[in-house]
């Protein structure tokens, strides 16, 4: 069959093919920024150029690392419109040594301020982590089984809870108390709390400093996310944090908690409807319970806009590959729709689930799970 004809036997739109060649080159191109991007995050770059602008020569000096790749990642970061340039005091032999960088403002705190709910240097970080296991994940769909969160190693991990814990640290306390519902539950004196599946800790955290009346246990299986969260919650006297699975919560004791938190977790769990039966369970029958989960559309449509992009790509090659790794998983991925919930939901014995009127909290939503 001739190259230029599709499948159905007509002639393939020669702009059309030059259009679509020049998407996939864009991708492509972006792909290698992003990693770049990865890079300067890794070997602490751009931190190093924070309010000093340098030459290959500095950068290196400052970073330890060598001189030649330095000048490359310089002129590339430029290039790509990341760094600024001008001509320096160097050596002048016009070979590029002697051009000085410096990281804007704006660029400054996308890549290395970690309380900006802009930081976005995590996403390369993650990139690169699924880069990494691409072989892994190729074997995965030939074979049906999966690919385990603790495989995409320490960088997938940070990543996720540092692209989190602005929005976690700055936000959190302030949309819940939007929410009079919600508000009042949590400001109960002594109130308990559960975060299921906490990860690093920041959404447990965020949950004890704008309740500290409360008391906040954050929950996960991954051991060393634990160990992180003890880290970060350091000094913080109404915080707990241990290792237990969703489905276990009701073992710590019926009706205990005042309210249950899922964040960003419920469609990575091989066994949703358990997880949130134990959790109405451990809940009073007048406390609350509250997932937040990413903002997707309520029915697929194609093309997607960019969330719907960003979620099923996030799905392919990290959330689904993981909770298919599960023997038994009913493998949500990350496009969990709102009748997939409902669904999980009322299977779990809860009667419904309401949407919250929180609005541009990152691209995620909150919904409260009804008894």
């Amino acid at each position: 069959m001739d190259d230029a004809m599709d499948r159905d036997g007509d002639e393939a739109d020669g702009e059309a093919v030059e259009e679509f060649a020049g998407w996939v080159f864009d991708r492509f191109l972006g792909g290698m920024e992003t990693l770049s991007i990865h890079i300067g995050s890794a070997l602490g770059l751009y931190v190093a150029l924070l309010g000093a602008p340098a030459t290959a020569a500095q950068l290196a000096a400052r970073t330890g690392i060598d001189r030649r790749y330095a000048r490359e990642w310089l002129e590339q970061q430029a290039t790509a419109g990341i760094l600024e340039v001008d001509d320096g005091d160097g050596d002048g032999n016009g070979n590029g040594n002697d051009l000085s960088f410096r990281l804007p403002a704006a660029q400054a705190e996308v890549l290395t301020d970690r309380t900006s709910l802009g930081y976005s240097a995590p996403l390369a970080d993650m990139f690169a982590a699924v880069a990494l296991r691409m072989p892994d994940l190729t074997d995965a769909y030939r074979s049906g089984r999966g690919v385990p969160w603790a495989a995409f190693g320490p960088a997938m991990r940070d990543g996720q809870g540092d692209i989190n814990r602005p929005w976690f640290e700055h936000a959190l306390g302030e949309a819940l108390a939007s929410v009079p519902r919600v508000h009042e539950v949590l400001s109960r004196p002594y109130a308990g709390i559960a975060d299921v599946a906490c990860g690093h800790g920041w959404s447990t955290i965020g949950l004890a400093r704008a309740y500290p009346d409360a008391i906040v246990d954050g929950f996960d299986i991954d051991a060393a996310a634990i160990e992180a969260a003890h880290e970060h919650a350091a000094g913080l006297e109404n915080v707990t944090f241990s290792e237990l699975r969703g489905e276990q919560l009701a073992d710590e004791g019926e009706d205990r908690y005042d309210a249950a938190f899922v964040f960003e977790a419920l469609h990575d769990m091989p066994d949703p409807v358990a997880v949130l039966s134990s959790i109405r369970r451990a809940v009073r029958p007048d406390g609350i319970v509250v997932v937040m989960d990413e903002a997707v559309a309520e029915t697929f449509s194609a093309p997607g806009d960019d969330i719907e992009r960003a979620m099923y790509g996030y799905s392919l090659l990290i959330c689904l590959p993981d909770s298919m790794s599960t023997p038994g998983s009913v493998a949500t991925g990350t496009v969990m729709r709102h009748s997939t919930l409902e669904r999980y939901a009322r299977e779990a014995g809860f009667s419904g689930v309401a949407i919250l009127p929180i609005d541009g909290f990152a691209a995620f939503r909150f919904s409260l799970l009804e008894r």
